[in-house]
């Protein structure tokens, strides 16, 4: 499962999108009404117009580039699983339902659910699960759904992961490694902890060992990154975390990619590597904000080379990886951690 797309790059179908996105409890968890306001009453008056531009930039001919690229995905894993692999996304046009649905036909009622992130966040992972068990409870009800859980730390995706780091820094000389995370309010991170108390969103917090982990996507993200330094030999300086994407007016988890941006060059950091951890497949917020404006952004201010590092999309070995965790499913129940 993974997130959607529109069914195309036009503010008529950026609206109902957006409609079903923003208006998930998990994503603006505010109350009803009051959601009912920000995104039917303002949000949706001017946002279709200005992500449709945003789309324009980065559609392909076979359509979304998300979409395109978790269908690729899919079509490899699914030739080396010996059980049927079905494809469904959180919002849009391809909805878990089908995704059930194309499954149950087969006679499967059996499932293994595999949210494609590798962190847990009620406006990702959480929202994924919670939808494909209101869909399981309603319509399939002689269905077991057994949940892929969060991979953030798995050796086998963190190798992966730094490999293809690797490979795109191959003749790229750099001054800096950003690794820039999709952002989330700091309510959320707060919400998550099960002790209603871990989580202070201080420097000490994510690196005190805490049942609250287990659901925190702050840590979880610091996790990966520390993770990978290790991996490929980095050292601590030359790597930094930050967090893009926010709507204003609340605090979201820092430091803001688009600030840091602007600040590195000021710093002496003129030659910047940037990767987009929290994604496996590249989409909006990598192709259009992080490898378009984020490079104007950080040349503006006084960067001399720039280059994004694409996510690990339908990679053969990440293909490989996915492949190997259903199979483990399927013969062992063992679930990858």
């Amino acid at each position: 499962m993974n997130l959607g797309s529109p069914d195309s790059p036009t503010p008529k179908d950026l609206k109902p999108y957006l409609d079903e996105f923003l208006m998930d409890e998990r994503v603006i968890d505010v109350p009803l009404w009051l959601r009912n306001i920000i995104v039917r009453g303002i949000i949706l008056q001017t946002r279709p117009k200005k992500s449709a531009m945003a789309y324009q930039k980065i559609w392909w001919d076979e359509g979304s580039p998300l979409v395109v690229i978790s269908e690729r995905f899919h079509e490899k894993v699914a030739e080396k699983s010996d059980i049927p692999v079905a494809l469904g996304m959180r919002y849009g046009s391809m909805p878990i339902k089908g995704a059930l649905q194309e499954l149950h036909d087969k006679g499967v009622d059996d499932v293994l659910l595999v949210p494609l992130y590798p962190h847990y966040a009620m406006s990702s992972y959480e929202t994924v699960v919670v939808k494909t068990m209101e869909d399981q409870e309603a319509n399939f009800p002689g269905m077991q759904i057994t949940t892929l859980p969060p991979f953030y730390k798995n050796e086998n995706y963190i190798k992966v992961l730094a490999n293809k780091i690797l490979e795109g820094l191959k003749d790229f000389e750099y001054d800096h490694i950003l690794f820039s995370y999709h952002g989330i309010p700091e309510r959320h991170i707060r919400k998550s902890d099960p002790t209603k108390f871990h989580c202070k969103i201080n420097d000490q917090c994510c690196n005190t060992n805490s049942v609250a982990h287990n659901t925190c996507y702050r840590h979880q993200c610091f996790d990966t990154t520390k993770r990978v330094i290790k991996e490929l030999g980095l050292s601590e300086d030359e790597v930094s975390n930050s967090f893009q994407s926010r709507l204003p007016n609340d605090p979201w988890l820092k430091p803001y990619t688009d600030f840091e941006l602007e600040r590195f060059p000021k710093e002496g950091i003129r030659r910047l590597a940037v990767i987009t951890p929290a994604f496996v497949s590249d989409c909006l917020e990598t192709l259009e904000e992080i490898a378009m404006e984020g490079k104007d952004q950080f040349l503006e201010a006084g960067g001399e080379t720039y280059k994004h590092i694409p996510c690990l999309n339908d990679d053969k070995r990440w293909v490989n990886v996915m492949a190997q965790w259903i199979k483990d499913w399927e013969t062992e129940e063992i679930l990858p951690v």
